[in-house]
Order: structure tokens, then C-alpha cells, then sequence
């Protein structure tokens, strides 16, 4: 059978046009959660890890990792109970909730933040990808020449390549149409940490000692130390969390129990990842000490077996492509909801078109969706070439969003929601919580722009 467009109501093989978006049924379960989670929060900010590790030293190191955890777990539960409003009306998304409960102005100053933070995970993780094909480009090369062969590639092809896929990829309708992408690149980040992992622990093995020290890398002076431990700080800190998903991923769940699916989702997905995190950060500085790479796969303190090194690095780019999506399909949905408010009664903007091609599940396509996500993932490939400093601009990204997505403004919601009284004992201690860790978070942030400046211009 033929995929040629014919007219509406002709045969199946065919392109049907309409105005109106189909009811989502939610169907999604623990496990379908779990996948989500672990797509958003297992992403490029694990290959810096042990590098973070090698500046904060052996005690720092594991005690700052489990803090974050432990600020991502307080996020979630929190957000948790804001998924269901007073009326009993559902907030299917980050911006909804802030909106609802704290009102239009917080809602748009959260959702400055909000959208700064999609925009720089696409670019962070556009990056990323591209390292990670280079990479295998480079392992292959230092497997046929030897490993002090020059093996040079530029990254900027790599970055192209990543964003015509994602050109493609985007035009997935909504959310809900990416658990499948969720569930592959979930296991692609499964696999890709447990082969960083054990390759940091065959380096150990082999070394026949545990490298690295109570007070990590050692400085020249005081400064470059202080600026080195605060960029550690933002990679952490863009390792761990996924709020900003986090309702949206609660709104793919069977009702009527989603918050209790999704607290035991969240509690299982933090602690699988927290694990994953420790054994990479802690195996590959053990591994390589005061020379740990910025990149655990990427740089090149394991040259063999290079074939396991090309497959880590092939799941990276499965992985980010996937996880590309969990974080820009919100973006997608709340840009296009205003445009389409905006223009009720324009058909470029509000016209689906319905693709079904011969045993394969239909495709709602859009002219709007079409030009408005590739000229969005034209602009983050765009920002990455740029800027195409991992660890520094993972350091901006992780510090620049972190207090206001996954400390203030869940905290805020949280106290209004329900109605938590001025000075008592939960209002001191979550308004003393979200006070310490601006300042810690301000910290990060200065000594990650000093990285990028220092990359870019020194």
C-alpha cells in the first residue's frame, strides 16, 4: 500500500487534517515513571562526576553528592502534593502549578527559569553528544595509530549531525508520546554507568591502589582551589535534578493514585541514581587521582577495550537523545499552547495533519510544531557551538537554574498549598533550607562563570 497523501476520509493510507488535540489517557504505571525519571536525571552530568570528585576529595566528594540527593528527594516530595489542586482540577506541568498557587507574577518570573533551564539542557546535552561521537571517532583512531597519535576532530560536524536528529525526533506530538524514547534511554544511561563504572574499577585493579586524596587536586593557590571546588559544585548540581518534569511525568500516570505512584517512583529513581553517581565519581577518581579527566568516557584515561569505549559513548548519544526530549517536550507544549491562544482561529498554527503510513502507528503532524521546534533546536545547536566547554558550561547550567526549579519555587508551593502558618516550625525550616542553599548555589554559579571566561578568553 502506497503512502501517498490522499484527501480526508479516502483510504488509510493518508494525510487527515484536523483542529481539535485528542484526550490523553493516562496509562503510565511505577515502572513507566521510573524510566522517566532516570531519562532526566541520569544524562551528561554523570561523565563529570568523577572529575567533581577529584576537586572536593574523599570525604567532600560522596558527603556533597548525598546532599544534592538528599535536596533532590526534599524537591520531589514536595512538588508531589501540588499535583492535585484544591478544586480537585489536575496542574499537568511545572508553570500550571506556579501559576494555580502562587499566582500570575510568580508564574512568570518561574517561568523565566523554567524555560532558561530547558534551553540549557538541550544545549548542554547537544555538547555532550558531540563529544561523545568524536570520542569514538578518536578511540578508533588511537586503536589503529597508537595513543600519542594526534587523532584530532573538530566537534562542530557532530553538533550539526545531533541536531538534525533532534529536528527529526521533536516532532513527537507531546509527552506523553515519548515513553518509548524514555524507556530506551533509560536503559542506555543504565549502561553506559555501569561501564564507566567498571572500567574505573578495572583501572583500580589494575593500578593495584586507590588513588586521590582526603583534600582533592592540589592548587597552586587558595583562589584557583575556591574556583575549582565551586564549578565542581554546578556539575553536581546539574546532575541530580528533575523537577522540572516532575508533574508533567506525574500527569502520564494510571489515576487516582499518582502521588503515591510518584513518590515511590521519585524515592526509587533518586536512590538508583545516587548509587550510579558514587560508583562513577568514586571509581573513576580512585582510578586516575589528581589526573582525573573532565569527561569520564570522553577523556581518554581509558584507551581499551576500545570497542567497549565506542559502545559507552554510542549509548551516551542514545541516551541524550532521549533525554533531549523529556526536557524540551514541556517547552514545546507550553509555547505552543500561548501561540495557539494567541491565534484560535489560524490554521497554520492550530491544524493537525494525521499522517498513517502501511503497518505503522499514525503521525499527527503540524505546521507550527514543524517550524517552531527546528528553529528551537537550531537555536541551542547554535548556542553549543559557541560555547563547547563541557565541564564549564555544565557547571553554568547546573548553578544557574538549581535554587529557583528545585529549591524556591517548590518550597513556595508547597507552603501555599497547604496553607502552612507564618512561623511555625515547618515554614522556619523550609524558608532556613531554601536561604542556606542560595548561597551555596551562588557560590557555584560565580566559580562556573569564572570557568567559562577563563575557557573562552584565557
Amino acid at each position: 500500500m502506497s503512502d501517498t497523501l490522499t484527501p480526508l476520509n479516502h483510504q488509510p493510507s493518508s494525510i487527515q487534517t484536523d483542529t481539535a488535540t485528542p484526550s490523553l489517557k493516562r496509562t503510565g504505571n511505577i515502572w513507566t515513571a521510573v524510566a522517566h525519571i532516570i531519562t532526566a536525571v541520569i544524562g551528561s552530568g554523570v561523565l563529570s562526576l568523577a572529575w567533581s570528585m577529584a576537586q572536593l576529595g574523599w570525604i567532600a566528594g560522596p558527603l556533597t553528592m548525598l546532599s544534592f540527593a538528599s535536596i533532590t528527594f526534599v524537591s520531589a516530595s514536595l512538588l508531589c502534593n501540588c499535583y492535585m489542586s484544591k478544586s480537585d482540577s489536575r496542574n499537568r506541568s511545572y508553570l500550571d502549578a506556579a501559576k494555580n498557587i502562587l499566582g500570575n507574577k510568580s508564574a512568570w518570573l518561574c517561568g523565566i527559569f523554567v524555560n532558561i533551564n530547558f534551553v540549557k539542557v538541550g544545549i548542554v546535552y547537544t555538547i555532550t553528544s558531540a563529544i561523545s561521537m568524536r570520542a569514538i571517532m578518536k578511540s578508533n583512531c588511537y586503536h589503529k595509530e597508537g595513543h600519542k597519535a594526534s587523532c584530532n576532530y573538530g566537534i562542530t560536524f557532530y553538533m550539526l549531525l545531533f541536531g538534525i536528529i533532534q529536528s527529526v525526533v521533536s516532532q513527537i506530538p507531546d509527552f506523553h508520546g515519548t515513553k518509548w524514547l524514555s524507556i530506551v534511554a533509560a536503559v542506555m544511561s543504565f549502561t553506559y554507568s555501569i561501564i564507566g563504572s567498571a572500567l574505573g574499577l578495572a583501572k583500580v585493579i589494575g593500578n593495584g591502589k586507590i588513588k586521590g586524596s582526603i583534600g582533592g587536586v592540589p592548587t597552586s593557590t587558595v583562589a584557583e582551589k575556591v574556583w575549582l571546588v565551586s564549578q565542581s559544585l554546578g556539575d553536581i548540581a546539574f546532575a541530580f535534578p528533575f523537577t522540572i518534569v516532575l508533574l508533567e511525568i506525574q500527569d502520564t500516570l494510571k489515576p487516582p493514585s499518582e502521588m503515591i505512584t510518584m513518590q515511590k517512583a521519585s524515592t526509587m529513581a533518586i536512590c538508583i541514581t545516587t548509587f550510579f553517581y558514587l560508583c562513577c565519581g568514586g571509581f573513576g577518581y580512585a582510578a586516575f587521582g589528581n589526573s582525573t579527566p573532565g569527561n569520564l568516557l570522553t577523556g581518554f584515561g581509558f584507551y581499551e577495550p576500545y570497542w567497549l569505549i565506542d559502545f559507552a559513548n554510542a549509548c551516551i548519544v542514545l541516551h541524550l537523545i532521549g533525554g533531549y526530549q523529556v526536557f524540551s517536550q514541556p517547552l514545546f507544549a507550553i509555547a505552543e499552547r500561548l501561540i495557539a491562544q494567541k491565534f484560535p482561529n489560524n490554521g497554520f498554527i492550530n491544524r493537525n495533519y494525521t499522517l498513517k503510513f502501511p503497518h505503522l502507528p499514525a503521525l499527527r503532524l503540524s505546521l507550527l510544531r514543524l517550524c517552531f521546534r527546528t528553529a528551537y533546536v537550531a537555536f541551542t545547536t547554535g548556542i553549543a557551538i559557541v560555547f563547547p566547554y563541557f565541564n564549564q558550561v555544565v557547571g553554568v547550567a547546573g548553578a544557574l537554574t538549581f535554587w529557583p526549579i528545585v529549591i524556591f519555587f517548590p518550597a513556595e508551593m508547597y507552603l501555599a498549598h497547604k496553607n502552612v502558618e507564618a512561623w511555625t516550625t515547618k515554614f522556619i525550616v523550609l524558608r532556613t533550607y531554601t536561604t542556606v542553599c542560595l548561597f551555596v548555589l551562588m557560590f557555584a554559579l560565580v566559580g562556573s562563570i569564572e570557568g567559562v571566561i577563563t575557557a573562552k578568553f584565557g
